[in-house]
């Protein structure tokens, strides 16, 4: 069960090399040329206590079973939404962030093989209930996502080097989840120019903004 505040809480999902720090900037870009406060945050890290976790998580050498692996994100998402993101939509700003819950379903559900309802349980108990008000879906597939992320010559982080088995069960899982809850989702084909994705995202947030 997600509640009323007078901010907007948008979340940015989609595999590797989908575009979400991109989208991200003009989002941001847009917002604050209108006077809107904006906070950023990620999932893991949006916190300090988030930033250790996330060392964990994606960069530690060695084996993390599954469940330990879905927990410790869920252990980043508690502290992030409590101190970071409840108190930013509570003050009115528009916070926008890098992966939420939806990526846990869809990484740790689909792509480890866990129950996903399980894992959204635990989600929404780390997070007290807090759903976005709207999760911009960035859809690409896999292999060209993989070809683009190579492109950016940066290492691999643990998830990012699973085989393209796994990111095509966190592909699938993601468009089940937006059919799911075509309301929250805003599904765009990350093919399409920036631009053009931006101002397909700027058309949904400024009319909820208008509907406050």
């Amino acid at each position: 069960m997600t509640h009323v505040h007078p901010g907007l809480f948008v979340t940015l999902e989609g595999g590797d090399g989908a575009g979400k720090s991109t989208q991200s900037a003009l989002l941001t870009a847009w917002l604050e040329e209108a006077g809107r406060t904006v906070v950023h945050s990620r999932e893991p890290g949006g916190t300090e206590l988030g930033l250790e976790l996330r060392q964990i998580i994606l960069h530690r050498r060695g084996y993390i079973a599954p469940r330990a692996e879905a927990l410790l994100y869920a252990a980043d998402r508690a502290h992030n939404i409590a101190t970071k993101v409840r108190p930013a939509i509570e003050a009115g700003s528009v916070v926008i962030q890098d992966r939420y819950l939806d990526s846990s379903v869809a990484y740790q559900g689909a792509g480890r093989v866990l129950d996903g309802g399980e894992v959204r349980e635990l989600s929404l108990w780390a997070s007290e209930g807090l759903l976005p008000d709207l999760t911009v879906l960035l859809d690409l597939d896999v292999a060209v996502g993989r070809a683009r992320r190579d492109a950016d010559e940066r290492a691999w982080d643990r998830l990012e080097a699973e085989a393209q088995d796994f990111h095509q069960r966190v592909r699938d899982a993601y468009l089940r989840l937006a059919a799911a809850e075509p309301e929250r989702f805003l599904v765009l084909d990350a093919t399409l120019p920036p631009e053009q994705l931006a101002a397909a995202i700027r058309d949904r947030v400024e009319r909820m903004l208008a509907a406050r």
